[in-house]
């Protein structure tokens, strides 16, 4: 077994890159492989917490790519990690095996209790709230949009940690799009449609993560609304989370897009400073991180539009404190963090707008420099026109030039264009603030 821990090592230092798996990967020793069973030895509580939040199943399905059979993994913290954390991670290992031999497969830390609420999150948060106490009555389906790690998984997954824990009979499936989509296209080579129909169809709770990844998927999504259809005529609660709403998920059909926005849709907006201070206090508690409130500003300060890079971070500190024996202090976040802070706020140029809201809009970066007039492509470039004419210094002549080589008038065409349609839209007007909060941010 030593030999396939060695060859699973080495496929993921392939896929994660030298420096994450020098520092999270490399350390872990393989202490036991018994039947399917198989137990590492990590130094202290952050390596797993860090490698389950941002490589949920990399050693696992690589271990199983190479054994050619399901294995299931466990951690012990080495005797050099303290007591209380051993009892910690035991407790929601525990919880994690009990409701994985019910077919539940959850993430134990992902509860409402440890969700940290402020102004961007509170709709979301109270429509989960509200799903979760009153399931396939309340909003049939929730559908949670917003940017990456920003606590969608961690919403939804809540959702069902609160129903796992109030009624054990009920049949509970958390799966991602393309999971999905992977056992979609096995069932259809392998003949098994009925058996992936049975596992889906006789849910009381189905909760789907980042469901935008089933575009241009013509199997996957007539299956997922059957799937869906089913459940919502047994009132049975669907879930869903994405990173847009419904309506700019391009490539979908229109009848699956119609089911994904007749319930509710709760969105997610980056966190603002006060929660980015609450989000670090919460978690640094939980994992007892003792920081300085000069730690937590320069943290907060830092990482303005992404959660799961704020506790990310967080983890990356206590892990350094916790090997090398070193205070935390801001020295020490700037150098373990100098890969994802900058030590000054550059300024915000036409190319970083151009960027971002080409990504908001799900076009491609370079067709804001082309000579495409489709709506898809041209209410995109004005807005990114309205917004650099907002947001920098540049003149409406070097604008324009950053667009493909417009004019200064085609720039003051788009601004009054854009100003104009947001006075009459306030969709559109909410939709442009937030893409202005993004760019911010």
């Amino acid at each position: 077994m030593e030999d396939v821990w060695n060859k699973c090592l080495s496929i993921i230092e392939k896929k994660v890159g030298a420096n994450a798996f020098e520092l999270w990967f490399k350390p872990m020793k393989l202490l036991q492989a018994k039947d399917n069973n198989i137990l590492l030895e990590i130094p202290n509580r952050f390596f797993r917490e860090w490698v389950e939040d941002y490589y949920p199943n990399l050693l696992s399905s690589t271990l199983e790519e190479i054994t050619g059979h399901p294995v299931m993994l466990k951690f012990k913290i080495g005797e050099k990690g303290d007591s209380e954390a051993r009892k910690i991670d035991a407790r929601l290992e525990g919880r994690k095996q009990r409701l994985a031999s019910k077919g539940i497969y959850l993430n134990p830390k992902y509860t409402f209790s440890s969700f940290v609420r402020g102004q961007s999150n509170q709709f979301a948060h109270a429509a989960a709230m509200a799903v979760g106490d009153s399931l396939g009555r309340a909003y049939n389906p929730l559908f949670v949009y917003g940017g990456v790690g920003l606590g969608k998984t961690h919403l939804i997954t809540a959702i069902g940690n609160k129903i796992a824990d109030k009624r054990q009979d009920f049949n509970i499936l958390y799966v991602s799009s393309e999971q999905f989509t992977n056992e979609v296209v096995s069932a259809v080579r392998h003949g098994k449609t009925e058996e992936l129909k049975g596992r889906y169809r006789n849910l009381d709770l189905l909760l789907v993560d980042d469901v935008q990844f089933i575009e241009n998927k013509t199997a996957t999504q007539e299956e997922l609304f059957h799937t869906l259809n089913t459940l919502y005529e047994k009132q049975k609660q669907i879930v869903l989370s994405s990173d847009r709403p419904p309506k700019e998920i391009k490539n979908i059909t229109d009848r699956l897009r119609s089911r994904f926005s007749m319930g509710l849709i709760a969105d997610i907006q980056p966190p603002e400073i006060e929660l980015r201070m609450a989000i670090i206090q919460k978690k640094a508690e939980a994992e007892r991180i003792q920081l300085s409130e000069e730690v937590r500003n320069f943290l907060a300060a830092k990482i303005k539009s992404n959660i799961r890079e704020l506790e990310g971070s967080l983890i990356r500190l206590g892990a350094q404190a916790s090997l090398t024996g070193e205070p935390i202090d801001v020295s020490m976040a700037k150098n373990v963090l100098k890969d994802i802070i900058s030590e000054d706020d550059r300024p915000i140029t036409v190319e970083h707008i151009q960027k971002l809201t080409s990504e908001f809009f799900g076009i491609k970066c370079q067709e804001m420099r082309s000579k495409k007039r489709t709506k898809e492509v041209a209410i995109p470039r004005q807005v990114a026109m309205y917004v650099s004419k907002q947001l920098t210094d540049s003149s409406l002549s070097d604008i324009g030039k950053n667009f493909g080589g417009k004019d200064h008038a085609t720039v003051i065409y788009a601004c009054k264009q854009i100003e104009e349609r947001r006075a009459k839209d306030e969709d559109f007007n909410r939709k442009v603030d937030n893409l202005i909060k993004r760019i911010k941010g």
